[in-house]
């Protein structure tokens, strides 16, 4: 393997790059590794490519070294990489001449970027999952507060009265759209670049199409030098899950807070909260916490995978193995930040009476009682968002609470800032300022009313369905292909 090399690998080139990388090949790859080379060794036998007697002896020895398990094979950090420890390995139970044919019509390049691809697939399988359950817990959520008020909030400051069926049908918009990037980058992670060789393909009369369909592969990159050399699959499936990250950050962020006493609206389970070794009054929200935290973990391993990736060439290099290096922990991250929500937001209860208070008295309402002026005055919203802010001025500064709002005041105020009277009936103003009427109203499409927002759940349940079959449809045909792999060996 180093006849070209004069001088025997530097022991720190051992210990830094080689022996660390193969120990944490053989954890993450061995499975796959293995898989590729019984589907390469079914398609050289298929072709003519080895005879028959010999590639017995590499299917006997392969399946001995699968039997045998991934701890069991030793290690040699000399020799480069998991694949030559393998042959290595093969070699011993077949003989050189038999096992040394394993590698004929490929390379090391199309191999590992190929196990690199199952890999990334494997992983992206186990989020997709995740995000689909996340979608399932976040729409209960929805389901059972369809009428439950509270305060929406805008520069973090009280808005407009919502309901929590409405934010948590907005969190469910998010995560489907979640679903669907993973989608795209799986399916651009799917694609064999097996065959391509080291750069320029193979002058032996391989079948990529074969050993594609028995891997799992909806199909083989068209050119050889494209299949050992992009990674862009890479950043997407990253990219994907930063914008996952983002989102579940976003809801981590406003549970923490409603959490608070100051909040008070939230609480979850003693099961997901922590302690102080000394306050013992404390409950912790912690998994909010780590959320957020890990989220920027998966953002460094899109920033390190980019910068291994710009500025080489479009061919092969050793950056290329390096790109990948923070992908693995970020996939864990991401794996238990999903886990980490999906078991928080099951545990949660909510404060109805006090969210349906604050948006009683935190002014919430009125700009539907700006919307009243209108329909009721003929004036601009201009001239009616005006009166309601001066109202809401002098309702503050006398510290009037907004139940005791009254016609008369409105009627001086409108007077004082138009230089005209308007006369408002009293169940009017209540109407607008009553939460529970003011979200009822707000029915147009995508609002909060509950009616509609029963409607936005349906569609995203039917949406969620549909991911569900299609998710299940791809797993389904790896395992097709696993198993007619296995039969093509028998």
């Amino acid at each position: 393997m180093r006849e070209r090399l004069k001088s025997d690998l530097s022991e720190k080139v051992i210990e830094y790059l080689f022996e660390p990388s193969i120990l944490a090949e053989r954890e993450r790859s061995f499975s796959n590794m293995m898989n590729v080379n019984q589907a390469h060794l079914s398609m050289l036998l298929a072709e003519g490519i080895v005879e028959e007697e010999t590639g017995e002896k590499i299917k006997k020895g392969l399946d001995e070294i699968v039997a045998e398990g991934k701890r069991a094979l030793y290690i040699d950090p000399k020799l480069e990489d998991l694949y030559f420890n393998i042959e290595k390995r093969l070699i011993e139970k077949v003989g050189a001449e038999a096992g040394g044919q394993l590698h004929t019509g490929r390379s090391r390049n199309d191999l590992y970027t190929t196990v690199l691809r199952m890999n990334t697939r494997d992983s992206l399988l186990i989020i997709m999952e995740l995000v689909l359950q996340t979608r399932h817990v976040i729409l209960q959520v929805a389901k059972e507060n369809t009428s439950t008020v509270i305060s929406g909030y805008t520069h973090m400051q009280p808005a407009e009265p919502i309901t929590l069926g409405h934010y948590f049908s907005a969190l469910g918009q998010a995560f489907e759209r979640d679903s669907h990037r993973l989608v795209n980058a799986f399916q651009m992670t799917n694609c064999s670049p097996l065959g391509s060789g080291a750069m320029a393909g193979t002058t032996f009369p391989i079948n990529r199409e074969t050993t594609a369909k028995q891997l799992g592969f909806c199909g083989v990159l068209d050119n050889s030098l494209d299949g050992i050399a992009s990674r862009d699959y890479l950043l997407e499936s990253l990219s994907a899950m930063n914008i996952l990250m983002n989102h579940t950050n976003r809801i981590a962020q406003d549970l923490y807070i409603w959490s608070t006493d100051e909040f008070g609206t939230v609480a979850v389970g003693d099961s997901v909260a922590a302690s102080s070794s000394i306050m013992p009054q404390k409950k912790n929200p912690i998994t909010f916490e780590h959320m957020k935290a890990k989220s920027s973990h998966v953002l460094g391993a899109y920033v390190s995978a980019t910068g291994c990736l710009s500025n080489i060439s479009y061919g092969h290099c050793r950056d290329l193995s390096e790109s990948a290096t923070y992908l693995w922990e970020a996939f864990k991250e991401v794996e238990a930040s999903l886990n980490l929500l999906n078991e928080t937001v099951q545990t949660l209860s909510f404060n109805e009476a006090l969210m349906l208070e604050r948006a009683v008295l935190n002014f919430t309402t009125v700009t539907e009682l700006a919307n009243v002026i209108v329909r009721e005055e003929k004036i601009s919203f201009r001239q009616a968002h005006h009166i309601v802010g001066n109202v809401v001025n002098y309702m503050l500064e006398h510290r009037i609470p907004l139940t005791e709002l009254s016609s008369e005041l409105i009627e001086e105020i409108a007077y004082n800032v138009l230089g005209q009277k308007i006369a408002l009936r009293t169940d009017k103003i209540e109407s607008a300022l009553n939460p529970i009427l003011n979200v009822k109203s707000k029915n147009s499409k995508g609002g909060p009313a509950p009616e509609e927002v029963k409607k936005q759940i349906g569609k995203l349940e039917i949406k969620l369905k549909k991911d569900e079959r299609f998710y299940d449809q791809l797993k389904a045909a790896i395992m097709r292909s696993k198993a007619e792999l296995d039969e093509a060996l028998v």
